[in-house]
């Protein structure tokens, strides 16, 4: 049989070993089986694991996205479905380089004792134990220790390298790919050897297809988040031009508006502020004579400048609105912007009138 594929089961059955709960993955339902035909009795599972599903080259991919919880839709989501991420089909070709920290190498410079080197191979021991037992991570941190107690012994940086190994040929099994890859990764810059670039040769080419799977989704989202702003803003727009449409059928443009009210007033002063348009306010009275004679000429600007609003106010009919605005007198024209009094002229001043319109509409 191919060393590197022997190497990998046995790194496969050490693990079982310590970890007997991962049999019971959906993915080695057919080992399982085989076992128990064997009259092997399989430990009840201790944690649920994650789905993996297997390859044409033999090796199980991690299946992405979880089928039994549907995500709900909110108020926003309603113009598109959520985005689902399908299966990979692990190909690719390289691993991007790890940024970790050096491993633990102990000060080569200190003078090694014998109660070290003694240590240090009791340390060692311990890792090889836990090696043939599938405890990985154990057997690391004992020859990690080994390493520190005795930092000159050539033979214990490649045992750690060797848990690396065994450990990332484990996980390359199971479809962890990018944790296998990080181990194989650190066992190769430890003590390369051809069994693990035969491994990382299928490792890398899964992670590879799993991070541009990762890039596809995170872009898809990020569109979708695009498109759903760009809704959002056609919305308010629309929303604008709906209230603008309004506030303008309460202005007329190009006429005089009567008001007869304190509250209708407001209304329209308010559609002038929303549409930051100048409201001219012309308190009259029907016994006025200069009144009677300035409307006209009233009327006539109203026509030439149809974005000012022109209100006119009965000091009788409304009076007050006039006590309000504190008119003495009549005609009497107020300038107002934004809800506020800007200008002011009193009496039947046509070139005075004409003169503060044009002004104060040409800041508009």
């Amino acid at each position: 049989m191919d060393a590197a594929k022997v190497a990998q089961l046995r790194a496969f059955v050490g693990h079982c070993k310590s970890d007997p709960s991962v049999l019971h993955d959906p993915s080695l339902g057919f080992f399982r089986d085989y076992l128990e035909s064997l009259g092997v009795q399989i430990p009840a599972s201790s944690a649920s694991k994650s789905h993996v599903k297997q390859e044409s080259g033999g090796m199980p991919s991690t299946e992405f996205g979880d089928g039994n919880k549907p995500k709900q839709k909110t108020e926003d989501d309603d113009d598109e479905d959520e985005i689902v991420e399908s299966d990979i089909e692990l190909e690719g070709e390289v691993v991007e380089p790890d940024d970790d920290s050096p491993q633990k190498m102990g000060d080569p410079s200190v003078e090694v004792t014998e109660e070290n080197r003694d240590a240090a191979q009791m340390s060692k021991a311990k890792a090889v134990d836990a090696i043939s037992e599938g405890k990985f991570e154990d057997a690391i941190d004992y020859i990690t220790e080994a390493i520190t107690l005795n930092p000159t012994s050539a033979i214990l940086y490649a045992t750690r390298a060797k848990g690396y190994k065994s450990r990332g040929m484990a996980k390359a099994l199971l479809g962890k790919w990018e944790e296998a890859a990080f181990d194989l990764h650190t066992a190769s810059k430890l003590d390369h050897d051809e069994e693990i670039h035969s491994v990382l040769k299928m490792v890398e080419p899964n992670l590879q297809k799993i991070e541009e799977h990762h890039k596809k989704y995170e872009r898809l989202k990020k569109e979708r988040e695009q498109r759903k702003a760009e809704r959002l803003r056609l919305r308010a727009e629309a929303v604008d031009r709906k209230a603008e449409s309004e506030y303008l059928s309460v202005l007329q443009d190009g006429n005089v508006v009567g008001i007869h009210s304190s509250v209708e007033l407001e209304t329209k002063l308010k559609a002038a502020t929303k549409l930051s348009r100048l409201a001219v306010l012309y308190f009259t009275a029907a016994w006025c004579g200069p009144c009677r004679s300035i409307a006209p000429v009233y009327k006539s600007l109203a026509e030439r400048h149809p974005k000012t609003v022109f209100l006119k106010i009965d000091i009788d009919e409304v009076h007050n609105v006039a006590h309000q605005w504190n008119v003495s007198s009549v005609p009497t024209f107020f300038f107002v912007k934004d809800g506020k009094e800007i200008d002011k002229v009193v009496g039947a001043d046509k070139t005075g009138l004409e003169r503060k319109i044009a002004l104060h509409s040409t800041k508009v």
